[in-house]
């Protein structure tokens, strides 16, 4: 696994692992309809087929719901985890 830099403290650097290239995008759609976001990258995920996908949001300028969500967050001290385990982690 290659090494990255941490993102500015507005920023988080998001990836995305779908079966296709359709549904890796439709998954970035709904970021940047929250988040100010860097163009998308797209590389293949691996030898058995899939798509990665690579996009940087700018949680600063988050948009509504985001932004209230982002808010709450803050205020109450929740992290946003949901407990859930994640592949590859």
């Amino acid at each position: 696994m290659r090494s990255m830099e941490t993102p500015s403290t507005s920023h988080a650097e998001v990836r995305v692992v779908a079966p296709s290239p359709e549904v890796a995008r439709r998954v970035a759609e709904v970021l940047r309809r929250c988040f100010d976001s860097t163009e998308q990258r797209s590389y293949p995920a691996g030898p058995d087929g899939g798509t990665r996908l690579d996009l940087t949001v700018d949680t600063a300028h988050a948009a509504e719901p985001a932004r209230s969500w982002l808010e709450t967050s803050r205020s109450t001290g929740h992290s946003g985890s949901t407990g859930h385990s994640h592949r590859g982690q």
